[in-house]
């Protein structure tokens, strides 16, 4: 469940390109994996499982699939289940919509062999720029079939550079493709956005009319509407515009709306009256998830400029985000309030905005998606910038885990390597060198009792990233200020590996504060 932020660089606080991913793939083991010259006739592994491998083996990638002719020399990148950062600032984020149940095609069912993870991998290996990887996307997809990973799901991409960021969207062909037939195994069609827009994007397709004959904003595949001509998906001589959603994608999910209506009554607050879902004032009081006005989906554009800048922390912010305060916060439900001895009621303090299915079904919860993902894996922000070094104008931010619990730590795209904590992680065992593991932990424990645990963490998290992000500034200064390269990669290595090393200890000493304040006091 994958949610993408979007923030040119005229919309952003300080002019950088912004882009994130919420990931729910299971391998969070992120590595920096080298630049390399290959041989001619050299051929690169096609790998299926790339997001959900469990094995503690760094080296293994998946079984592979297939092949396709390799390059003579690949991009160092950022490796995780979905890997997102390249040493030139190319930077993609996905996110798994849906669409039309004819074009679904599970493993075996046809020869298609590209999922969009591995696709984002040889995307980063092979190009610098966000138009070029859009192009090499769709035609990888093409030639070796689109093979969706994640149930029957298509996939969005956002893909991004310092001076642009590009929506794609990819669904399949169907059962039956044969990669010597002749015909494209994917449809795919994209679109560029604006420098001072911003964007959401909550597992569900945003294009909608494509302008084809505007090339510099708008590309696809040369069969987008004849393919939908053909299955009677798209009638030209009814005389409307071609809409991509209307032609291959179903009818959405709460779980995608509820997001962008909270992103965009956000950044957007005039754009028009959004409906009314804050817990507020008295006049909404009476809301609940099941008396409120549903929206067309319409409403919601492909991208807005914001009506104010915005920067890191809102993007951190809106990936812990839980819909507090709203009709979708699942804390405020009303099995919650609890009567103590005098009678008095208020706000259990088991009460979690991450119920597990049995707390669910015995409370008889609602259930609502919130962005931040108790089983969450990794989240990431690229800040791409423009006018530095190669080494140090990118910078990859991680939140192992859930963002909710978890904090960002940054790193220079030139660093050699991550510190091991980020690389360890074997979900059948637990370690305590692990930084997931680590985190978890603290992230489990809190479900104890949560409303006493929040405040503990918050208010320790709180000066662990302010001291984390004043090092960081400093350093960003210094090596902006350093005219060695070798020097800055060694600077900019070592704090992004104390930064790591150190989420463990901290991790570890919160598991212990919660231990004794929600377990000790609870007994007596």
């Amino acid at each position: 469940m994958c949610t993408v932020i979007a923030i040119g660089p005229r919309a952003s606080v300080d002019g950088s390109t912004l882009l994130s991913h919420s990931d729910s793939g299971q391998d969070s083991r992120v590595r920096k994996v080298a630049a390399q010259d290959h041989p001619p006739g050299a051929m690169a592994p096609v790998h299926w499982g790339l997001q959900n491998i469990v094995k503690p083996e760094l080296d293994y990638f998946g079984e592979v699939i297939g092949e396709i002719a390799q390059v003579p020399h690949t991009y160092a990148y950022f490796h995780s289940a979905y890997s997102h950062l390249n040493e030139h600032q190319l930077a993609i984020a996905e996110s798994t919509t849906s669409q039309r149940p004819e074009l679904k095609c599970a493993r075996g069912e046809g020869e298609q062999i590209m999922t969009v993870e591995q696709a984002m991998v040889f995307a980063l290996q092979r190009c610098r720029r966000a138009r070029e990887a859009v192009l090499a996307v769709g035609e990888l997809m093409e030639c070796h079939g689109f093979l969706s990973s994640c149930g029957d799901g298509s996939e969005l991409l956002c893909i991004a550079d310092p001076d642009e960021i590009w929506v794609l969207e990819i669904v399949g062909v169907g059962q039956g493709w044969r990669a010597g037939s002749g015909a494209p195994g994917a449809i795919w069609a994209a679109r560029r956005m604006d420098a001072d827009h911003a964007l959401v994007v909550a597992n569900w397709s945003i294009l909608r009319e494509l302008d084809l004959a505007d090339s510099e904003r708008f590309l696809a595949c040369a069969h987008v509407q004849s393919y939908a001509i053909e299955r009677g998906w798209y009638r030209p001589e009814a005389g409307r515009p071609f809409d991509w959603q209307q032609a291959y994608i179903p009818l959405p999910h709460e779980w995608a709306t509820s997001r962008l209506w909270l992103f965009y009554a956000d950044v957007a607050p005039t754009l028009r009256p959004w409906p009314a879902r804050r817990l507020d004032t008295d006049r909404y009081a009476t809301l609940d998830a099941y008396h409120q006005v549903v929206e067309p989906l319409d409403i919601y554009p492909f991208s807005v400029a914001p009506e104010r800048k915005l920067g890191l922390d809102d993007v951190m912010a809106f990936h812990r985000s839980t819909f507090e305060g709203t009709i979708y916060d699942i804390t405020e439900q009303p099995q919650w309030q609890v009567a103590d001895a005098s009678g008095h009621v208020s706000k259990s303090a088991l009460a979690t905005p991450f119920p597990n299915p049995d707390l669910r079904r015995l409370l008889r919860l609602t259930h609502r998606r919130p962005v931040a993902r108790h089983f969450g894996h990794l989240s990431m922000i690229c800040q791409l910038r423009r006018g530095l070094p190669a080494d140090i104008a990118g910078v990859y931010w991680l939140a192992l885990d859930n963002p909710h619990v978890s904090s960002w730590i940054p790193m220079h795209v030139g660093i050699d390597a991550l510190h091991p904590c980020f690389s360890d992680y074997d979900p059948e065992q637990f370690s305590a060198t692990s930084a997931r593991w680590c985190i978890d932990f603290v992230d489990n424990l809190m479900q104890l009792a949560y409303q006493k645990a929040l405040p503990f963490l918050l208010e320790r998290r709180a000066g662990f990233e302010a001291e984390l992000m004043a090092g960081w500034q400093a350093l960003d200064l210094r090596l902006q200020n350093e005219p060695s390269e070798t020097q800055r990669r060694a600077l900019a290595t070592a704090f992004a590996q104390a930064s790591m090393a150190s989420v463990p200890v901290f991790y570890t000493a919160l598991r212990d504060l919660l231990i004794t304040q929600l377990t000790h006091k609870r007994q007596g």
